[in-house]
């Protein structure tokens, strides 16, 4: 047995080689959680190859190797008995590295394929460098040979490679683009794995329970903390009981750590990472190490330095113990903000106020400058991926000849920086999509500080007032709304394309505590309820006498009004984004289409807050875009004049055909396969973020309400009521009650969606731990639906396996009036309430719901 630390690029490079994943082994099975974290792995590994850093390479974890009972002295083949997940995705990433860059670098795609996937002179199996389990292998093989058939739709390998497409489109952004094979150099050269080799006959199971068998680490600022006291040997006493005890009692572990890595930064260190801190604060010492009393006085002025910055960012942590409330009120809307990324510009502001550089007034100018950046790039969708180098890189790049606001004016201004102006802001409160980007909190937050700017005498306690947002017109229009936008729909755009722009916008946004009366009522009945509001901006809504596009465009306007004054935007002449980003974020959700699915150009110009014809001449123009030709019109049909950017691709239709995509006998695109603009926000999202019910919903159980008030279940069925007829409410209430008798129990939301109701498995005190396979919605204006939530599913054991969440939907598709497409099962699709009516529907319905209890119960079967 042999184990020895190596590099991606050395264990698969060299020789005619074959990884082989034994039929035993489970398969290929990591979900996108963990693909993130490797992500974020290999771009800080490939920033540091950028910068020049000669810091630790990224341990990724082991790989067990034996013999291959096939194995030849010409052709070495290996058994993995483990570590396929960690090998199964690098050859993915790299396989997308290679179609990313096959257009306009084919000799650099071409190298790819042969040093690190295939074995080019072998045929049949041998061909392919890593053979998985069998159950993976025709997926796997039609992305290495780039057929991606219906075979290789929907399941954890695809999964991945359309996760890597979407990523390394994300990071060819023109805020930071990122260089192609700098992140193949970081997957190759950059990642460590120790690979343990047996030779036959060798226990490596034994050896690879040894490798995972691992106790509590410590932390970064335990081995700090052990090498400072252990250079002071006869003051350490002392300096534990004056400055470090005081210290320690203030912060947690974790927000000491984080004060040890900020002291770093803000001396300079802009290239430090925190996992890091150890190593780096050791040499710092180390460089200018000095003996005896000197020594340990420069430890100790060390702690000393570090307790005086620690009463600073406790005021971070916790603005409410600032004295200004001037600063008090910048430091909340941040903390709320969750802006953990702004800490080093923070803290420096705070520090050199307190060595009296700047006073409170100066030191509210300087943080406004990093509130309105945070807040204008998120009204207009630029990435936050490059937002840690640019705020760790402030305390070292501020400007030393000016005022510290001025400065952190001008650094934050640069054009790399991406600050957008009053030009841009203005542009994106119009059009942009803005419910569907940046978290939930951010977006209320925005909203809070718009209402606020109206500085109404009696102003509402947000604290305390509980507020969600509102879409005036609503997501889901009934017939009145519909003909309002039938008034306004201008040439080439049906009234659906114009909802589908207008509907997420700033403008048609409000903040208020009556969602769930509100509704998706016609505009008559909600102008009563919002003129009886507290909120400013609510009773100006309710003045308006109809409220259709030309209403909701003058308000986007009034509200960029008010955001271009209370947001500062860059310095003249500087920091102006580009329109590329647009492009580039239609690119990106482009990559990642599930199998069998298309768009239509309306679609997508309202997920990036374009205009359809704007976008069709882009695609028109644009080389290299992945999954173009999926973009259809309205009706499914190709665009008339459609042409190849490139490389000829052939037969539309028959790409089309082969993508999984069905045409009906009228020549046009399956509508059941179009993924609309909601669609693709949720398909960018992924299945990180709001996807627990008791952080998206606040779900709980009927109880908990005040006596005399209405329960949440009683909400639940009064609003159902409202939109759907007495029939479809009674088979909602037999479906319930069948659940519950099968052991379920009913959750009911009460966040932005007050009534949603939940049909949960698990204990009903811990909803985060259990599962749902619906969640059903009253009052949509059209009647209620069923959300069948394959996204979330796919996260949850039994149903990571995409065979079961495949023969849930072949079930659920059984209904009557349900046909919902493979392509979905990653999404959200949903299905009418009204069909339950059906008695063979409810009872086939039922039926499935056993099903799924059946597979979630017996999930830790053997």
């Amino acid at each position: 047995m042999q184990a020895k630390e190596t590099l991606f690029a050395d264990l698969v490079q060299g020789r005619a080689q074959q990884f082989q994943v034994p039929l035993y082994q489970r398969t290929y099975s990591w979900s996108e959680k963990q693909l993130a974290q490797l992500w974020n792995d290999i771009l800080e590994q490939a920033e540091l190859l950028e910068s020049g850093a000669t810091v630790n390479t990224h341990f990724l974890g082991s790989v067990v190797l034996a013999p291959s009972p096939q194995n030849e002295a010409t052709f070495p083949r290996w058994l993995v008995v483990d570590g396929q997940q960690r090998l199964t995705t690098l050859s993915l990433a790299l396989a997308a590295i290679r179609d990313h860059i096959v257009d306009g670098q084919p000799d650099e795609a071409e190298r790819i394929d042969e040093e690190y996937l295939i074995n080019k002179r072998k045929k049949g199996g041998d061909y392919f460098r890593l053979l998985p389990t069998q159950a993976d292998r025709p997926q796997y093989a039609a992305h290495i040979h780039r057929v991606h058939s219906d075979r290789a739709s929907g399941d954890r390998v695809a999964a991945a490679y359309r996760f890597f497409r979407r990523k390394l489109v994300e990071a060819d952004d023109p805020t930071g683009a990122q260089d192609m094979l700098r992140i193949e150099q970081a997957i190759t050269s950059r990642l460590t794995l120790v690979a343990v080799t047996a030779e036959r006959g060798d226990n490596v199971h034994r050896i690879f329970e040894s490798l995972n068998n691992t106790g509590l680490k410590l932390s970064q600022a335990d081995l700090l903390r052990n090498y400072l006291f252990m250079r002071l040997p006869t003051r350490g006493e002392h300096v534990y009981e004056s400055h470090w005890l005081p210290l320690q009692a203030s912060l947690s572990n974790d927000e000491l750590e984080q004060l040890m890595w900020l002291q770093l930064v803000l001396d300079g260190e802009d290239r430090v990472r925190r996992q890091d801190l150890y190593a780096a604060q050791q040499q710092r010492f180390e460089r200018g190490r000095t003996d005896g009393a000197d020594a340990e006085a420069e430890i100790e002025s060390y702690i000393k330095e570090l307790r005086r910055r620690g009463l600073l960012f406790r005021k971070v942590l916790h603005p409410v113990e600032e004295t200004s409330l001037l600063v008090r009120g910048h430091l909340s809307r941040l903390h709320d903000w969750q802006a953990v990324v702004t800490y080093p510009a923070l803290m420096l502001v705070l520090d050199r106020r307190a060595r009296g550089e700047l006073d409170e007034r100066e030191t509210a100018r300087a943080m406004s400058y990093i509130e309105s950046f945070l807040v204008r790039r998120t009204i207009c969708r630029v990435p936050t991926n490059n937002l840690n180098r640019i705020f760790q890189s402030v305390p070292a790049q501020l400007p030393a000849d000016v005022p510290v606001a001025d400065g952190l004016h001008q650094l934050l201004s640069a054009e790399n920086r991406f600050w957008p102006d009053d030009e841009e802001l203005r542009e994106k409160i119009r059009n942009a999509p803005f419910y569907q980007y940046g978290r939930p909190n951010q977006r209320r937050l925005v909203l809070q500080r718009l209402e606020e700017s109206h500085e109404h005498p009696e102003p509402v306690d947000f604290g305390s007032a509980q507020l969600t947002i509102e879409h005036v017109m609503p997501q889901s229009p009934g017939e009145e709304w519909m003909r309002m936008l039938r008034e306004d729909v201008t040439e080439g755009e049906s009234p659906e394309d114009l909802h589908a722009r207008l509907q997420h916008t700033l403008g048609n946004l409000t903040l208020t505590g009556v969602n769930s009366e509100l509704s998706n009522h016609p505009f008559e009945r909600k102008q009563g309820l919002l003129h009886g509001s507290h909120l400013e901006m609510n009773r100006r809504i309710a003045a308006t006498e109809r409220w259709g596009a030309r209403e909701i465009l003058d308000r986007a306007d009034e509200l960029a009004d008010r955001a271009v004054r209370l947001w500062p935007g860059p310095l003249s002449g500087v920091g102006r984004a580009e329109r590329s980003r647009d492009w580039h974020l239609a690119h990106q959700v482009l990559a990642g289409l599930p199998h069998g699915t298309w768009t239509s150009y309306g679609d997508l110009a309202a997920f990036i807050g374009s205009g359809a014809q704007a976008l069709g001449s882009h695609l028109a123009k644009a080389e290299g875009v992945a999954n173009a030709y999926r973009v259809l019109n309205a009706d499914g049909r190709i665009a008339e004049g459609f042409r190849w950017t490139g490389q000829d691709g052939g037969d539309v239709r028959a790409r089309l055909t082969a993508d999984g995509i069905h045409f009906t006998v009228t020549g046009a695109a399956d509508p059941v396969q179009r993924l609309t603009s909601d669609d693709l926000a949720l398909l960018l999202a992924g299945t990180e973020g709001e996807d627990e019910p008791a952080v998206r919903e606040g779900i709980a159980q009927d109880g908990g309400e005040p006596r005399g008030e209405e329960t949440r279940a009683a909400r639940f069925f009064r609003q159902l009521a409202d939109d759907d007829s007495p029939s479809t409410v009674a088979a909602v209430r037999e479906l319930f009650t069948r659940w519950e008798k099968l052991g379920g129990w009913i959750g009911h939301g009460a966040g932005e969606v007050t009534t949603s109701a939940f049909l949960m498995l698990g204990n009903a005190g811990s909803p985060g731990r259990g599962i749902w396979p619906l969640t059903v919605y009253p009052g949509s204006g059209r009647g209620g639906m069923a959300e069948v939530v394959f996204q979330h599913l796919a996260s949850r054991e039994p149903f990571t396996d995409r065979s079961l969440r495949a023969e849930l939907l072949g079930r659920l598709n059984e209904l009557e009036g349900v046909l919902i497409p493979e392509g979905k099962l990653e999404l959200r699709p949903s299905f009418r309430l009204s069909l339950l009516e059906n008695d063979r529907n409810r009872e086939a319905l039922c039926e499935t719901l056993g099903w799924f209890r059946d597979r979630w119960e017996g999930r830790g079967a053997t």
